[in-house]
């Protein structure tokens, strides 16, 4: 490994953590970034009423959502019924895609529960930044399968039941089986081939009470384990012959683990505002997170960081129905801390003479964070069909400090940007089939890199829709836009 003192100014401080299931409304899992990463839909595959109408659900049932979010709410279950969710999003530049499609069953009663499994193709988008690599077929061809696309398995399983005094319980289990994250290869922009894999355990223990008046309290505790391995190969290029000038071409594999843990918890209570069909609702989350192992990117070439992270989501909604129009407002801060640090895999010498013992720390990242949501959504009856419009803005504000006890420095950094998310959607009943259609674009992301002299750009690309990634810039932030445009359909099909 080079000195420290070396490298760290070439690069990003950076990890990208874990991958989020992702729903249209505020969640249990809180998303913290440091840059305006393309976030792909990847984990977008569970059925919704409200996502087009920019994913509203505070105070708005969702009522084919909700008992994957928090599954006890499936005791508000109907009659029992089975579903196929497909879903696709580009993002644009040729940045990458994926396409999946869910099927399963959902049933109510005393005892209430249901299941589903779902299987997704991604496919890899080419790289903004870096050389391209010279390519050689005896290596690996670039046309080769494992280059273009990968697949994914999913497997979601709940069950609860109802108590007396309007009581319900329920635990559920969401698992993957990952052979890619999307934007994983922009992280390793150097890279001949990438070959991810690692699995993902998301539990969930729920309840929810109602009160005289239809006040709803509900709690979700959860426990998520995300764990990847991405087995790196690189060209080198070795002089064989200095005095001929011949170059050999190497390659080389290396091995990285991602890991992370979270512990979250929600409360929030609902209930309606007089009698014209208002309610009005609102959330408390909190999530801490370990992260004991994050890879060695290009864009961070110091091993064995660790860091730990602490965010909150305060959220308020308010909702509206009134005869065949709905109407939903939802406002989130999310206020969050995270900490990093490089470890000295040896002793290292600092600028002012003193040393840094091995497992020291070299480097110290503090971020604090304070951003703002707010999503809007309409929807409307007309004739057999529901019609629905959203917008929802995401506004990151940040602030890092910085500290390099190498070189014995400190410095802070400072940035902000604005997401748009409009979106749309509509639902229509055929006798006892219901068919939804939901779409969204997102603008004002893109494939993030620095500011920089001459040194290769890093990027990074986020997991889904609210996932985790903390760099620590070395430098202003630069920006290649695209913009991720998303479809998802769904049919219902009661049991009789």
């Amino acid at each position: 490994m080079r000195p420290l003192h070396e490298c760290w100014r070439e690069t990003l401080g950076a990890f990208l953590l874990m991958s989020m299931l992702s729903g249209p409304a505020t969640a249990q899992l809180i998303s913290l970034k440091t840059v305006p990463v393309a976030a792909g839909d990847q984990f977008l595959l569970f059925p919704s009423h409200t996502l087009g109408m920019g994913g509203v659900s505070i105070a708005l049932e969702d009522a084919v959502f909700d008992p994957f979010v928090n599954p006890a709410k499936g005791a508000r279950l109907g009659r029992a019924h089975v579903f196929a969710t497909p879903m696709y999003y580009n993002v644009s530049n040729n940045a990458g895609s994926a396409g999946a499609l869910s099927v399963g069953a959902l049933f109510g009663g005393q005892i209430f529960g249901g299941g589903m499994v779902a299987l997704q193709q991604i496919k890899r988008g080419d790289n903004f930044f870096g050389p391209v690599p010279l390519w050689d077929v005896a290596i690996l061809p670039p046309n080769a399968l494992s280059q273009r696309s990968a697949t994914n398995k999913y497997g979601f399983l709940m069950i609860g039941t109802r108590l007396p005094g309007d009581l319900s319980v329920a635990a559920s289990g969401f698992f993957a089986d990952l052979n890619a994250i999307d934007g994983v290869e922009h992280l390793y922009a150097m890279a001949l081939n990438i070959d991810q894999s690692g699995h993902l355990r998301d539990l969930r223990l729920g309840l929810t009470k109602t009160f005289a008046g239809e006040r709803t309290v509900e709690a979700v505790a959860l426990y998520r384990r995300f764990d990847m391995r991405h087995d790196v190969t690189y060209v080198d290029w070795v002089i064989v012959d200095s005095l001929n000038w011949i170059w050999e071409q190497r390659t080389r594999v290396e091995a990285n683990l991602d890991k992370t843990d979270t512990w979250g918890l929600q409360v929030g209570y609902v209930q309606p505002i007089g009698r014209h069909g208002w309610r009005v609702g609102g959330t408390l989350t909190g999530n801490w997170k370990d992260h004991p192992k994050i890879p060695n990117y290009e864009i961070m070439n110091i091993p064995r960081d660790p860091g730990t992270s602490t965010a909150f989501d305060i959220g308020v909604g308010v909702a509206k129905v009134a005869g065949p129009t709905t109407f939903g407002i939802d406002v989130v801060y999310e206020p969050g801390t995270s900490d990093t640090w490089a470890e000295a895999e040896a002793a290292i010498p600092t600028a002012g003479g003193d040393t840094i013992p091995a497992g020291g720390r070299t480097i110290e990242n503090e971020f604090g964070f304070s951003n703002a949501f707010v999503n809007v959504g309409l929807a409307r009856v007309v004739g057999p069909a529901v019609l629905q419009l959203g917008l929802g803005i995401r506004a990151y504000d940040y602030e890092l400090d910085q500290w390099d006890h190498v070189e014995e420095t400190a410095r802070r950094q400072t940035e902000q940007w604005i997401e748009w998310v409009p979106s749309w959607g509509a639902r229509v009943h055929w006798g006892d089939l219901e068919v939804r259609y939901a779409g969204r674009v997102t603008t004002g992301t893109g494939r993030p890199g620095t500011a920089w002299d001459g040194a290769v750009a890093g990027r990074a690309e986020d997991f889904a829709l609210a996932n985790d990634i903390l760099l620590a810039p070395e430098g202003p932030l630069t920006l290649q836009d695209v913009t991720v445009l998303t479809h998802q359909v769904s049919v219902s099909i009661p049991l009789r």
